[in-house]
């Protein structure tokens, strides 16, 4: 008998969701995944951070700096599908590897994933486009946002405008309002940040959105945590400047 060593690809995208991603940059997979699946991967990164002995590439580190043992719960987990088969695992959830071939035509390939805290009182990021981090051609650079929990206007959640990713890449510079947003970043500049809409996701839910699509987050003013885990990906053609994230890992 022969062995399937390769699962059908989904198609989770209706004809009217593409025609709004298109439209507008970005789309929702509501409840992409289940809240077991988010318990258990929740607990399995508390695990990582809280460990007597932490691995070293679970280290919480600013740049290449090791920073203190309070941080363990809040600085991001870098790039844990490298080491991790949980985390690699959840970079390759069926539902996102078949919404990315809908949208960009063909087979993704997953190359950066962070695990982010964002503990109360934590600041957000400045207004930006993905593209302006991480440059690749061609420009198919696509982001799959999962929300670790229930994630609304009180604990920080993302605001996009709307088409935007129609505008080509613009420029960026400084962060204006430091109070709101991270310093070490970079803003997008010459667009109206009124335009800006909230995204509220459900524990579970999956945003996807383009890496040209302005979008920014807010200082998490609740007492909730606002845990998500983002993965960006790119077609399988194009090919990725950073060095770092030249590692292309095959959604199949």
């Amino acid at each position: 008998m022969e062995i399937q060593t390769q699962t059908k690809r989904l198609s989770p995208l209706s004809e009217e969701q593409v025609n709004e991603y298109r439209k507008n940059g970005y789309l929702i997979l509501k409840s992409g995944c289940s809240d077991d699946l988010i318990d258990a991967y929740n607990a399995h990164i508390h695990t990582i951070r809280s460990a007597d002995v932490m691995e070293e590439w679970a280290k919480p580190r600013k740049g290449k700096e090791e920073v203190s043992d309070k941080d363990r719960y809040s600085i991001r987990l870098f790039n844990p599908h490298l080491h991790d088969g949980f985390s690699l695992q959840m970079m390759k959830l069926p539902i996102v590897r078949g919404a990315l071939a809908q949208v960009l035509g063909d087979e993704a390939c997953g190359v950066q994933s962070m695990y982010f805290y964002k503990e109360p009182g934590s600041p957000g990021q400045a207004a930006h486009q993905d593209y302006y981090y991480i440059r690749n051609e061609p420009n198919t650079l696509t982001a799959a946002w999962i929300a670790m929990e229930y994630i609304n206007e009180e604990n920080g959640c993302l605001w996009v405008i709307p088409g935007t990713h129609k505008l080509g890449m613009l420029p960026h510079g400084a962060v204006k309002n430091l109070q709101e947003h991270e310093a070490w970043t970079d803003e997008v500049e010459g667009i109206d940040l009124t335009q800006e809409v909230p995204v509220v996701l459900d524990k579970g839910d999956i945003l996807i959105f383009d890496s040209l699509l302005i979008h920014s987050s807010t200082r998490n003013r609740s007492e909730r945590w606002r845990r998500s885990y983002v993965c960006h990906y790119i077609r399988h053609d194009s090919t990725i400047e950073r060095e770092d994230l030249k590692r292309k890992i095959s959604l199949v």
